[in-house]
Formats: C-alpha cells, structure tokens, sequence
C-alpha cells in the first residue's frame, strides 16, 4: 500500500532521511544517507529542490510522469503533492536537495522576489535539465548554503542564508533561459500548435460557450503548467501568451469588423466577450480607435 507523508517543518524532512537539524528553517539534503524506500505519496509545506543524480523512481505530479536523469532540478513550492513510484519494491534514494521552511525568508528581499521564480509552479515534466557546468554551480551554492548554516546561529544569519538561496535561484533563472534556447525546435513546435488552437478556438463555438479563453486554457490543451507555457511564449515571441491572445482577438475582429455585415455587438458576443463595451475598450487601447470608427475608416 502506498505511503503518504506530510512534510511541514524541517526537522521531519531530516529525519525522513536520516540528517541531524543543524537549522530549523533550511536544510542542504543528501539522499545517500536515507534509508531505501518503496513508492510514496508526499506533501510538502516547504519549498525544496531536488538535485537527482540518478534514475531512483518515477515522479508523479498530477497526471504527468518525469524520470529523473542524471543532473536535473525539480522545484516545489508549499502545498504541492508529489507522488513517487517506483516498479521495483525498494530503491535507494540519491541526489541532493535544498529544503527551506516560508519562514525562513519573511522580512528578507528574497520574500518580495520568490513569485517572480516561476518555475516553482512548472510541472515535473518541465523540470530544469542542467550541464555539467551548472551542476557544479548548483554544487557550489549548497555548499555555501551549508556551510552558513552548520555556523553558530546569529543576527547575520538568516540574511546570509536567504542571500545566498536568491544567488542560486538567480543562476536556475539563468538555466532556464539557456534550456528554453536549447529546446528551441521543441518551443517552435509548441508555437506552431498554439496557434492553431487559437483558430480553432475563434472559429468554433467556444466563445459563445466558454467565453474568451484564457492563458491557462491554452496551458492545459497543451499539457503544460500555465507559468511555464507563459514563460515559452515569452521567449519565443518577446510578447506574453496573453498578449498573443489578445493580438489575435483583434486581427480576427477587424476581418469581422472590415466586413460590415454585422453590429459592434454581435461581433464581441462572436469573440466572446460578455459585455460589449469591454470589446470597444479592448479594440480602442489596441487600435487607437473604436470598432465603429474603424469601421468608417475602411
């Protein structure tokens, strides 16, 4: 029967897998030192991240599978449930992990900054697949991580600490951006497929019965994280998947609009707009004019 485990302090994390607290809010975990085990169900109210070195049990995260490779970082914030299957009856853990308690930033700049790390809200199958020379760098900021914190607790501390996890989060940003670019011909295609869901979107019944679709939507036809899909947009066009949306709202508006054969209205209840003046609000911040004095213009 498959275990479930509920992680909420540091102190339960480290003894999960056989490490002294040095800290109550942070920890640097090596999975060599944990006992083998079986499958689990595990939710965390820490954010970790894992460094797997080798292929130790498939990860599930909600309807996706991620195999661990040899140098690749998942990330997981508060609330995330995370299932670990494995098709043998025992392995053996291996890799290394930072596990850090919310608390441990409060009142820090890394508090105002940690939304901005999008990836936390990435799906396992979009985890961060790092070189050999980023796997030293990630190496290299545990070990000051680590060494902070086997230190006698003082007022500096919990500065150094969190300055030093905002360094590492900083290079994975870093990392990211290099992985979007060496993926490219992946992105393209997801590009290429985004765009023909939009078409099939505006040309279907779908505004009339969803309304107008969000980026969220998209994600999920998709089957990626909606913060990961926004983030590819991005680097893939310099626009974000909202504004593609929107862009695309607007040339098929005006083809409507360039037509004549229909009101202002019918055309933004066609798009799938609830009320029509958010469409005249929508078409005047784009255009620089309203549908109706577009209309006359053509």
């Amino acid at each position: 029967m498959e275990q479930l485990y509920n992680f909420d302090t540091i102190s339960e994390y480290n003894a999960f897998n056989n490490h002294e607290t040095l800290h109550p809010l942070v920890s640097i975990v090596d999975f060599s030192k944990a006992n083998r085990r079986t499958g689990s169900r595990m939710t965390f109210g820490l954010y970790c991240i894992f460094l797997k070195e080798v292929h130790c049990g498939d990860l599930k995260y909600g309807c996706n599978y991620y195999d661990y490779e040899k140098g690749t970082l998942v990330f997981i914030s508060p609330g995330q449930v995370i299932d670990v299957e494995n098709k043998v009856d025992y392995y053996q853990p291996m890799g290394h992990g930072l596990v850090f308690h919310p608390d441990l930033i409060k009142g820090t700049p890394l508090a105002k900054l940690l939304n901005e790390y999008s990836f936390f809200s990435y799906n396992t199958n979009e985890a961060l697949h790092l070189s050999p020379k980023e796997r030293k760098i990630v190496f290299d900021c545990f070990s000051k991580i680590k060494e902070e914190i086997s230190q006698s607790v003082d007022k500096h501390s919990k500065k150094l600490i969190a300055s030093n996890i905002e360094l590492f989060l900083n290079y994975c940003e870093r990392f990211y951006d290099r992985q979007f670019i060496t993926r490219e011909h992946v992105n393209k295609g997801i590009l290429e497929k985004f765009e023909e869901q939009l078409n099939d979107y505006f040309y279907s019944e779908k505004p009339y019965n969803i309304g107008l679709p969000s980026v969220a939507y998209f994600a999920e036809v998709l089957h990626l994280s909606p913060n990961y899909f926004g983030d590819l947009i991005k680097k893939e066009t310099g626009k974000s998947a909202q504004d593609y949306i929107q862009n695309k709202i607007i040339d098929i508006a005006k083809n409507k609009i360039y037509g004549g054969e229909k009101t202002i209205n019918e055309i933004a209840y066609e798009l799938g707009f609830k009320y029509p003046q958010h469409f005249t609000r929508l078409f005047k911040n784009r255009v620089g004019f309203t549908p109706n004095e577009y209309r006359h213009l053509n």
